[in-house]
């Protein structure tokens, strides 16, 4: 789906004759951004409304797992018994999320990722003080904590003291991958709280353009709802939250070709109109071409083995953060990419609790030796044999020197011995957007602020200038969030 490009060119007020709406905020979108942005506007005493094109509020933060990548010291973590502080968070994110993260973004979002996880607190938003430290997407059951980054793995743990920092909302019976997920538990407290603040909202109401006075200030909204054109005063400022343009086809070509074809934990909603909305008006953007990669495979299954690329060679240390794994196959190493595991291993993940039980696959060949392996896989002779010939060397004394996976998941690979095809098992959401300062102002290719205007969530360019850990989109659409609608409160 591609999104129409010939309407978001900018309105001048001055073609306006009528309202059909008026508020002092104006939201568009109703996700995890829009919901914060609308809470934060209206505790600053501003008259908010939030215009949203499907006929609910949720959008993708809904069905999302839940994560919210919080840190430094968050009451849950400390319930839970783990230390963290804003510098280790801080460097952590910089290394994990770059290369090219907004330095100021990261240091803002560490400094007060405790003031905001108490917000979400205070706005509802139930956490169970409970660790779920096996490997996997998301906690099976109801926990609060995980790690979701690869914080306590290769080659990050080395230097930097880790501390889990996936924050997920308590929520019994979730379901991943539907409309029960943890992001449900997220939403409902954030717009009940909307609501109670008297915060008004329009549903099937899709943003289309963006309206200027003289001076080239933002006042306003055109939009559209049921087929008919409506017009939405903005009298201190617009907030955009619609979403990222995994669904623009003509986008994706042309900023991040490598998840052509295969969008996935987003919406079809998401198609960049805000981003062109505010292009129009000569905005900036940054690290479009950053993408989340998840790789369809239960960490419960290729933690306990090997990962190897189309040369039969391991590329990555199979403990550590599932979307690493998954831009590490796709961006690296071409799609291509095996699960070679024995049967005792196999049988052992079979049998362990997961949240993704339809992300464990069966075997595509099995057979009694490597060397047999190796040939029925297609795989140039030799080169299978190798890489289980060194890894088990090392695995006998349970080290793993050459990728540095930790020695409890360190086992030599034994007989019978199969491998999983995961050729192609790779899909994401874009990651960049709008550049935007720390205040959630929309900045002009200038590097001014445009007057009027700010934005939050996948449609800018947050903490993740390349890489990704789980919760970094909940986590900085609900922080920038919050910032963009206190500023657009202040106007």
């Amino acid at each position: 789906m591609t999104s129409n490009t010939t309407t978001v060119r900018p309105r001048p007020a001055v073609e306006i004759t009528q309202w059909d709406h008026e508020a002092d905020v104006v939201v568009a979108g109703y996700g995890v951004a829009g919901a914060s942005a609308a809470v934060a506007a209206a505790q600053e005493g501003a008259d908010v409304l939030v215009l949203e094109r499907t006929g609910g509020w949720g959008g993708a933060a809904a069905m999302a797992g839940g994560f919210i990548y919080l840190g430094g010291g968050t009451p849950l973590q400390k319930a839970c018994g783990f230390e963290d502080s804003a510098e280790n968070m801080k460097a952590f994110m910089t290394e994990a999320l770059g290369p090219g993260v907004d330095a100021e973004k990261i240091d803002a979002y560490c400094e007060g990722s405790v003031d905001h996880y108490n917000w979400l607190v205070e706005c509802g938003v139930p956490f169970k003080a409970s660790f779920w430290g096996e490997p996997g997407w998301e906690p099976p059951g109801d926990d609060g904590l995980q790690y979701t980054g690869g914080e306590n793995a290769a080659p990050f743990s080395a230097t930097i003291p880790p501390a889990p920092r996936g924050h997920v909302p308590q929520m019994a019976d979730k379901q991943s991958g539907g409309e029960k997920g943890g992001g449900f538990m997220l939403m409902k407290p954030l717009t009940d709280t909307s609501a109670a603040l008297g915060v008004r909202s329009v549903y099937d109401t899709r943003a289309q353009t963006l309206v200027t006075d003289e001076s080239g200030r933002v006042v306003g909204v055109v939009a559209t709802q049921y087929g008919k054109e409506i017009t939405i005063r903005a009298r201190r400022g617009v907030v955009l939250a619609t979403g990222s343009f995994a669904y623009n086809d003509r986008m994706v070509e042309a900023y991040a070709p490598r998840l052509v074809g295969r969008p996935a934990a987003s919406i079809e909603e998401h198609d960049g109109k805000a981003i062109q909305m505010a292009q129009a008006l000569g905005a900036d953007l940054a690290h479009m071409d950053a993408t989340e990669v998840a790789f369809f495979c239960d960490p419960q299954l290729f933690i306990r083995g090997i990962l190897v690329n189309g040369r039969g060679q391991r590329y990555i240390n199979e403990d550590t953060y599932p979307g690493r794994v998954g831009q590490a196959t796709l961006i690296e190493n071409q799609n291509q990419s095996f699960l070679v595991i024995d049967e005792a291993a196999y049988e052992e993940a079979q049998a362990t609790p997961t949240a993704t039980p339809f992300l464990r696959h069966q075997p595509s060949w099995v057979c009694e030796t490597v060397e047999e392996l190796e040939a029925e896989m297609g795989l140039p002779e030799g080169t299978l044999q190798t890489t289980v010939e060194v890894y088990n060397k090392h695995a006998a004394k349970g080290a793993d020197p050459v990728l540095g996976k930790k020695s409890e998941w360190v086992r030599p690979i034994g007989s019978p011995v199969a491998a999983i095809d995961l050729r192609g098992f790779t899909g994401g959401f874009t990651l960049g957007g709008l550049r935007t300062s720390v205040e959630s102002e929309v900045l002009h290719v200038s590097g001014e602020p445009i007057p009027g205007l700010y934005a939050a969530g996948r449609c800018t360019a947050g903490v993740s200038a390349g890489g990704y850990a789980s919760g970094a989109s909940l986590g900085d659409g609900s922080f920038f969030g919050r910032r963009a609608g206190r500023s657009a409160a202040k106007g």
